[in-house]
């Protein structure tokens, strides 16, 4: 299904390094048919968390009653649009995520059979998994404590958050596949993924070396259309934007060891302009190398 481009939001997540956020939303003294969220779409997965009030939410046309207590899940790249249904406060917060957050797991079978096919948008999982069985319901508490570490923000409230939403797409994923994909071996989506495993192991072991998108696409055996396209899909980032973010994040190592310094750094990493990389770094950690050599 193609999207109409005009509804397309550009959600602006703070973080590119951990692209997960919450959006706390208020909407005082609703009236009944009330929009209470706009029609848009993008490519993150968005799950809702009805705290109060009772509303009615569209995806892709399909409507879905949800009171407060109540949680649903939009799959990446569908439209949706929320009316309340009764007169009063609605409150509800969003978990906005991009799948390239679980990327550390692109070389693990078990993810590549489990959690994968949701990731990569074969499967969906159904937008109310407590209706469909009661295991779903067993998620509420978990996505309650990944809104309480991404509105506290305590130290490395991150990793916390990443790990307990991975926990609840882990849960999901084993609650509701299709028996046919269980009892497959993790069979590969794409033809040549064997051959993008390669090329992104290429990347973290080559920081330093430019490589364009003609010779990546060479090396998977596509032309740089379809190439750019898969490997979206596959890791859920641009090829710059991956290539990008593996190079900060090896800078970011190289910072704590305090051995060299940030211009030796910004070289290592391929960038050879040192005031581009601070740029760079700052655009994926939100802060400096200076400011992150301090910490």
């Amino acid at each position: 299904m193609s999207n109409p481009r005009e509804l397309h939001e550009n959600t602006r997540l703070d973080h590119k390094a951990y692209p997960l956020q919450v959006f706390n939303n208020f909407c005082s003294h609703a009236k009944s048919k009330d929009c209470i969220l706009y029609l848009h779409w993008h490519e993150h997965f968005e799950i809702i968390s009805m705290r109060q009030g009772h509303a009615v939410f569209h995806i892709d046309t399909t409507p879905y009653d949800v009171k407060a207590g109540e949680m649903i899940i939009i799959p990446g790249g569908s439209l949706h649009v929320g009316y309340a249904l009764e007169d009063g406060d609605v409150r509800f917060d969003c978990v906005v995520v991009n799948a390239s957050l679980f990327n550390d797991f692109l070389h693990d079978p078990i993810h590549v059979r489990y959690v994968a096919p949701y990731m990569e948008g074969r499967l969906r999982f159904p937008v109310k998994p407590a209706e469909n069985h009661p295991a779903g319901a067993d998620c509420y508490p978990l996505l309650d404590e990944v809104i309480e570490e991404l509105v506290a923000r305590r130290p490395a409230y991150e990793l916390i958050a990443k790990s307990k939403l991975y926990t609840l797409f882990v849960l999901l994923a084993r609650t509701f596949m299709p028996t046919p994909f269980t009892e497959k071996s993790a069979e590969p989506y794409f033809a040549n993924r064997d051959r993008y495993k390669k090329l992104i192991q290429h990347i973290e072991s080559n920081i330093g070396e430019k490589l364009s998108v003609e010779t990546a696409a060479a090396e998977v055996g596509l032309n740089p259309f379809h190439f750019c396209k898969m490997f979206k899909r596959l890791t859920g980032r641009t090829f710059v934007d991956y290539v990008n973010l593996t190079r900060i994040n090896e800078a970011e190592k190289l910072l704590r060891e305090r051995s060299l310094t940030i211009t030796e750094i910004a070289g290592i990493v391929g960038c050879s302009n040192p005031n581009y990389f601070t740029k760079l770094y700052k655009q994926y950690k939100s802060m400096t190398p200076s400011q992150a050599r301090q910490l």
